[in-house]
């Protein structure tokens, strides 16, 4: 007797590489060419969109929710920035220290978060983010407290290219990570364990039947996204060679929460538009109001709620699809 065959035609066509999103990773080479100035505020907005990327892995696809996810990356940024003060300074090799051990934290989190519902897993998160802000603000000696970690010396990456004053190495490497990070996490949801992610999101109870393991896929892709959370906060040490206590502050988890409501979770892309989004528009706001700009950006986000219920990519998808619909009307 011969087993059921299960069609994944329909995830590799999902997989393809559309035209649209082609043209959207070329905008950041043509941003290099034309804000050549703004190099160290693209570099930090394709940190941020790594980040961001991270949490849209446990929220918009496994539906964990996290506003404690700034620990992972200030682990990630304290592990790259110690390890470069020792003498250690290679990027690449910072990068896979901060991811793993960004990982084993996130693995051993992940079996306290799955053990309630989603205000047991707020709870839970901040409260480890919590106990990190506070070891780190205690232990001076090694994170240097308040002042920050400093005395961080980067290494030339691949021994060839050297960090220079301008930002252009800096802006290079971090496109390049956030590129090769992000095929990743796009064949990821794009599998069947992708598939499976989403299913627990939708139905969690229903799971099971099915024979798919839900606390083993949830604490898997909890560890992943502390792993890239983890690069992130690397990413940050190594190209500003300094760690500030905030990289831990509920602040930077509120405001990553923020950016991908914004964008729209569960689609990859919508983490990216909402970074881009909100870090361009905290950038000019404040350059052109300087004492209320927190109310245009809070205004702004309103509207978008208001007018893009699911995000910046929501909308879009919806405004697609009429455009779509319409043409399609025309021609009959």
């Amino acid at each position: 007797m011969s087993l059921p065959t299960i069609d994944l035609s329909p995830l590799k066509r999902a997989d393809r590489w559309q035209p649209a999103e082609l043209a959207f990773w070329l905008l950041p080479v043509l941003a290099y060419f034309v804000f050549p100035e703004n190099l160290v505020l693209l570099s930090q907005i394709a940190i941020m969109a790594l980040f961001c990327l991270s949490l849209d892995l446990i929220l918009g696809y496994a539906g964990i929710v996290s506003l404690g996810h700034a620990a992972f990356f200030g682990v990630g940024a304290y592990a790259a920035g110690l390890l470069a003060s020792q003498g250690f300074g290679d990027p690449l090799m910072g990068l896979l220290v901060a991811a793993l051990v960004s990982a084993v934290l996130g693995f051993v989190c992940s079996f306290l978060v799955l053990r309630g519902t989603d205000l047991t897993r707020l709870m839970v998160t901040l409260g480890v983010a919590m106990m990190l802000y506070e070891v780190a603000n205690k232990l001076t000696f090694i994170t240097g407290g308040v002042d920050g970690l400093q005395g961080i010396e980067m290494k030339p990456i691949l021994g060839q290219f050297r960090f220079d004053l301008y930002g252009k190495t800096a802006y290079w490497y971090v496109l390049v990570i956030l590129f090769g990070l992000f095929w990743v996490a796009r064949k990821l949801v794009h599998s069947p364990f992708g598939l499976s992610l989403k299913g627990i999101r939708l139905n969690v109870g229903r799971m099971p039947a099915i024979g798919a393991p839900v606390n083993a896929r949830l604490s898997a892709v909890y560890t992943i996204g502390a792993a890239y959370a983890g690069v992130a906060g690397a990413l940050l040490a190594q190209t500003t060679q300094f760690v500030a206590l905030d990289v831990l502050s509920f602040n930077r988890s509120a405001e990553l929460m923020l950016i991908l409501v914004l964008g729209g979770s569960g689609r990859l892309y919508g983490a990216l538009v909402g970074t881009i989004v909100f870090m361009t528009a905290h950038h000019l706001l404040s350059d052109i109001n300087p004492e209320y700009w927190q109310f245009w950006l809070g205004a702004l986000l309103v509207l978008i709620v208001l007018f893009a219920r699911d995000g910046v990519m929501g909308g879009l998808q919806r405004l697609m699809t009429r455009l779509s619909r319409n043409q399609v009307e025309a021609a009959q």
